[in-house]
């Protein structure tokens, strides 16, 4: 299974020439960038592990692919996004996210049924890697 979430989700992976292209178009519009990781890939986990500081003020995409690089290297079973903010309306606002990195095996999910009062029938949906102890995932 592919996990689908953010920009550029239903395209194939983007290769690190394109990536520092939309690194570009970040710095151009005077956008933060940070970069973010996970075993958790849930779509209302919104705690994904922060990769150092945020990149405020970077001039040179080069500089935040140093970063994604090293992130890479010390989590390479782990999806990594990265993450642009614009704070011109005074508001640290998400305007661009995308994943960089899959683990080798994306496990999927599972779908959780659950009976609810009068019989009423509850689903939730449940990421397979949470079934093991966290460091142990993948």
């Amino acid at each position: 299974m592919r996990l689908t979430q953010g920009t550029f989700s239903f395209l194939p992976d983007l290769t690190d020439q394109q990536i520092q292209s939309q690194l570009n178009y970040a710095i151009a519009q005077n956008w933060a960038v940070n970069i973010e990781y996970t075993d958790d890939p849930h779509p209302r986990n919104n705690y994904w592990e922060l990769w150092g500081l945020p990149l405020f003020d970077v001039k040179d995409a080069a500089t935040i692919m140093y970063e994604i690089n090293s992130c890479r290297s010390q989590q390479s079973n782990c999806y990594i996004k990265v993450n642009a903010f614009d704070n011109t309306r005074g508001v640290e606002s998400c305007v661009l996210s995308f994943i960089i990195n899959r683990p080798s095996l994306e496990p999927g999910f599972e779908l959780v049924r659950t009976e609810d009062d009068s019989r009423n029938q509850r689903y939730c949906f449940r990421s397979y890697a949470t079934s093991k102890p966290e460091g142990s995932r993948y």
